[in-house]
């Protein structure tokens, strides 16, 4: 088997003694996406922290590529090419769709602050870069009519879809994203699912943490079961809506 993009192992996080997460371990192989389901109070916003750096594992390990990452700062991963699409639609005000998005690069940049302070040619020719970059991240995602608007206007489906823009601007080998539809209306759902299918089909490894089944079966290549911060089921989509234990602890019997 080959080595995957991602691998954690016992990983484990507890808040005032009573654990969160305790002993999960998962795989995200290299152009593939797991997702991630479980009740709530399973444990999947605080393995997300843990995986994207918000938070410090108790114990355990978290290697991408064969490297260990788990004391590694969220800009250091960044660096390493993790990039995060949060809960919460985060704009900055002020800010255009592409300005907004540019954001996305500033863990990748090289030129240091004295190229910025002075505007120095190295960095008049990274913010280029990183403006076309930005622009074909903004396409990307389908929000090429609103690049040059105030972000703050977009509806919440399209600000989410900018988020993913501003993750894909870093250009990162793998993608987190914690409850990309939550809050989301049915349309808004399918649009965001659709821009995610695409980015699957691109290639771009993933990890997806959701609430809603059928979201995450049509999305994810594996699933991995959370409950009461423990995994309790591993495996392909259908394998999982059959599984008793999930069945049990999350779908509910009328699913099975």
């Amino acid at each position: 088997m080959t080595q995957p993009l991602l691998r954690a192992t016992g990983l484990a996080r507890s808040f005032g003694g009573v654990y969160a997460v305790d002993g999960v371990d998962l795989r995200v192989d290299a152009g593939r996406t797991l997702g991630v389901i479980g009740p709530n109070g399973a444990g999947k916003s605080t393995l997300f922290n843990l995986v994207s750096g918000q938070l410090p594992a108790d114990r355990g390990e978290i290697l991408l590529d064969g490297r260990r990452i788990d004391r590694l700062s969220p800009h250091r991963r960044a660096r390493l090419g993790v990039a995060i699409v949060f809960q919460s639609a985060r704009t900055f005000h002020g800010m255009t769709v592409l300005e907004n998005a540019m954001v996305g690069a500033h863990a990748t940049t090289r030129a240091g602050f004295a190229a910025a302070a002075f505007r120095l040619p190295v960095h008049r020719r990274e913010e280029r870069m990183i403006a076309s970059r930005a622009r074909e991240a903004v396409v990307r995602v389908g929000l090429e009519a609103w690049a040059d608007r105030p972000a703050e206007l977009l509806p919440l489906g399209q600000q989410r879809a900018l988020q993913v823009a501003r993750a894909l601007c870093a250009e990162p080998r793998l993608l987190l994203l914690d409850e990309p539809a939550s809050g989301l209306r049915a349309a808004e759902r399918e649009q965001l699912s659709l821009l995610i299918e695409q980015l699957r089909a691109d290639g771009l490894t993933m990890m997806l943490i959701e609430h809603d089944v059928a979201m995450v079966s049509r999305l994810a290549d594996r699933v991995t079961v959370l409950d009461l911060g423990h995994v309790i089921a591993e495996g392909t989509p259908d394998e999982i809506r059959r599984d008793p234990r999930v069945v049990s602890a999350y779908i509910g019997t009328e699913a099975a």
